[in-house]
């Protein structure tokens, strides 16, 4: 009889349940000691992951590798937890001293409010993560199957329009979940928010567990809680929140995240395939629904939920805070900065650390929009802290194609990816600021190098996804579009479009699809509207220039894997 091969998703279960990585600092110290050839390959695939490590890929992305992966060398991302963005001068200096020793000056802030290092050694790893223990930080969590990075609104506790500060939730549910060994091993990612915004800044709508601050009144006054998403999530299956009729008090976040984490937990049919293991395959694939969620939910809680009342649902489109802006506290001001897809420099990072110790009070902030605040501003040093960053290269007063614009970590370092993607977003919105100087519309225009949405283009107004095209003979790095993908008031994925060119021809492509819009554009209509009011045709032959027959995404003939997200 033959042997019955083992599947990639029995293989990572079986590693998963022999082993906690989070026990076993000393193996990491051991390799460090005895070089990279030392590292088994358990490590490489699986183990090192819930440490927030990653093998960093060649350069080529996915190209060159084989079973949908690219080459590794013998260098590291690490990924560093900041739960909903809080940060001291402390811990951003220790940031930049790190990047600069450790990862060739190279820091990306990501799309959860994490910071990653790139670059980084086995030799040096274990000084990385015991120099960021010392101040507070840590890498634990941050990838693997486990509880990812608690995002929450940077401003909580400022913002002068907030319905409260919900950062003590975020900080205590990031105690609760990240590095506990009871959630070491989920089927997948475990993604959640919460936030007191208005603005919804935290992106619930595409979080496994997304918690939004809403009010009801109460015959002693108004009552804060929360309005309860599960199942949000993007890749290769985008699927937007689904809203549970419940309102979650304040008290019961914390048993009602950790019952979600449960369920996801014990979840076994999610265990049998690496690519349908997220929580929303339970209502994409096995039939579950808001309804059938809360009630299960509600017995492993042990007490039902109240239901939930009316919401406002968010008109920005941003959502990131950048710009010089009043605080609730009298005479303060925040000052956000633009930081051009994520990636920022040791010595932009120490001038916003001495700038919020000379003119604020030594806090700063990242956002989900991969950008950087300082907090508690005087407000009449203000402009003058917003100058010094825009010297710096942190821009607070932004294009909109700058402001707007997402990018992942792409083919420079990612396995998975396709095409390069940090390099080509400065590029693009270069092009973009030269040919629509003046452009004002809010813009969300998002660059993911691969399928895995790690850019989340489903949720852009003009998302690209990564692809390879055959032009005179030779691949070169390709575009595929996406358009009209929004939350908040205006939610929905973003619709494929069934075009696809070149990268260096997309600013073309893009000019033209914005001079349409500003040509023909309804008396106050937004890019979202505009959109959903002309075909797939029409939208393709302005993006080609001329009528063109669509063109498949040329999705994977096989399983695709999941990416390294932020």
């Amino acid at each position: 009889m033959s042997e019955v091969k083992e599947t990639k998703a029995q293989r990572v279960e079986r590693l998963k349940r022999a082993k906690n990585a989070w026990e076993h600092f000393d193996e990491i110290r051991q390799f460090a000691r005895e070089g990279h050839a030392s590292i088994p390959p358990e490590w490489l695939g699986t183990y090192f992951r819930s440490w927030g490590v990653y093998t960093q890929g060649d350069g080529a992305g996915v190209v060159g590798g084989k079973n949908g992966e690219g080459k590794a060398t013998p260098f590291f991302m690490v990924r560093i937890r900041i739960p909903n963005g809080l940060l001291s001068i402390q811990q951003v200096r220790t940031i930049a001293d790190l990047a600069e020793r450790h990862a060739r000056g190279v820091a990306d802030i990501t799309v959860r409010q994490n910071v990653q290092l790139h670059w980084v050694t086995i030799q040096s790893l274990p000084d990385v993560l015991e120099t960021l223990w010392g101040v507070g930080l840590s890498t634990t969590g941050a990838c693997g199957d486990v509880a990812r990075n608690i995002t929450g609104c940077p401003l909580a506790g400022f913002d002068a329009h907030e319905y409260c500060d919900a950062s003590p939730l975020a900080l205590e549910l990031n105690g609760r979940l990240g590095g506990n060994a009871e959630f070491y091993n989920l089927p997948r990612k475990f993604k959640v928010s919460i936030t007191g915004c208005r603005s919804w800044c935290t992106y619930p709508e595409i979080n496994d567990v997304g918690l939004t601050a809403v009010t009801r009144k109460r015959f002693d006054g108004e009552e804060i809680g929360f309005s309860l998403r599960v199942a949000g999530g993007l890749s290769t299956d985008p699927h937007l929140g689904v809203r549970l009729n419940a309102f979650v008090q304040w008290k019961q976040v914390v048993p009602v995240v950790r019952g979600v984490a449960e369920l996801f937990r014990e979840s076994e049919v999610l265990r049998e395939n690496r690519e349908r293991a997220r929580l929303k395959f339970l209502f994409l694939q096995h039939g579950w629904t808001a309804e059938s969620f809360l009630a299960t939910l509600e017995d492993r809680l042990g007490f039902h939920l109240e239901p939930a009342g009316p919401e406002e649902l968010p008109a920005d489109i941003h959502r990131d805070h950048v710009g010089i802006h009043p605080q609730k506290q009298t005479g303060l001001s925040y000052v956000g900065a633009n930081v051009l897809r994520g990636r920022i420099t040791p010595e932009q990072l120490r001038t916003a650390a001495n700038l919020s110790e000379r003119y604020a009070d030594g806090h700063l902030r990242n956002t989900v929009m991969q950008n950087l605040l300082i907090v508690n501003v005087p407000s009449e040093h203000s402009p003058r802290v917003a100058g010094e960053l825009t010297a710096a290269g942190l821009p607070v007063r932004a294009s909109a194609f700058a402001r707007g614009t997402v990018a992942c970590t792409g083919s420079e370092f990612c396995k998975l990816a396709l095409t390069e993607t940090k390099g080509f977003a400065r590029w693009l919105t270069e092009e973009l600021d030269e040919r629509l100087p003046g452009f004002q519309e809010q813009l969300k225009l998002h660059i993911t190098g691969c399928p895995n949405s790690c850019g989340q283009h489903w949720i852009a107004d003009i998302g690209i996804e990564g692809k390879k095209l055959k032009v005179d003979g030779r691949m070169v790095d390709a575009y595929y579009f996406c358009v009209g993908g929004s939350v908040g008031e205006f939610a929905s994925i973003a619709r494929p479009v069934g075009y696809r060119c070149a990268a260096s021809e997309v600013p073309d492509a893009i000019e033209r699809l914005l001079r349409e819009f500003s040509e023909q554009r309804a008396p106050g209509e937004n890019l979202r509207r505009f959109f959903a009011r002309h075909s797939n045709e029409q939208l393709r032959a302005w993006l080609a220039g001329e009528f063109v027959a669509a063109v498949d995404r040329d999705a994977a003939a096989g399983p695709v894997p999941l990416g390294v997200e932020g």
